[in-house]
């Protein structure tokens, strides 16, 4: 589903923040485009394959002292960095998200509160309707009233 609407698909719409000198607005679209790449499969296959990595060859290298040796502090200093920027950026998205979708709700609200006041609308034009035509005489009921007429007129005398 395709929204065009600027509040929903843009929370952060008016541009750059008075308080700093970044748009608010390019940092929140980056980080979903991170939140969405860290929270797939290809991430996390392409993590697994480093990690691998990094393991065969510290494992290889680090027997002759040259590397990161068996405790792999470096490997763990690595997941605390990613874990630091990672946390914030998901956030922001989440933050970012739950703006889109008060504006949704918003819009939704709305529009409801529409549709309920039309259909209140037409509930009573119909209803005045059947009222009036509850009111007007058939054409059996009239021609009925015109017979009892013509059968109870006397012919008028002509003096």
């Amino acid at each position: 589903m395709k929204i065009r609407d600027e509040t929903v698909t843009m929370p952060g719409v008016g541009g750059r923040s008075l308080s700093s000198n970044y748009d608010r607005d390019t940092v929140g679209r980056w980080s979903e485009a991170v939140a969405r790449f860290m929270g797939g499969g290809k991430f996390l296959i392409i993590q697994t394959l480093v990690v691998i990595a990094w393991i065969t060859m510290n494992a290889i290298a680090g027997s002759k002292g040259l590397w990161d040796e068996y405790p792999f502090i470096l490997l763990n200093l690595l997941f605390s960095i990613e874990a630091a920027y990672a946390a914030p950026l998901i956030l922001l998205a989440q933050h970012r998200q739950d703006a889109r979708d008060r504006a949704l709700a918003e819009r939704d609200r709305e529009v409801n509160s529409r549709i309920l006041s039309d259909s209140e609308f037409l509930t009573r034009e119909l209803a005045a309707i059947r009222i009036r035509l509850d009111d007007m005489a058939s054409a059996s009921e009239l021609e009925t009233l015109i017979t009892e007429v013509k059968s109870q007129s006397s012919p008028i005398p002509d003096t």
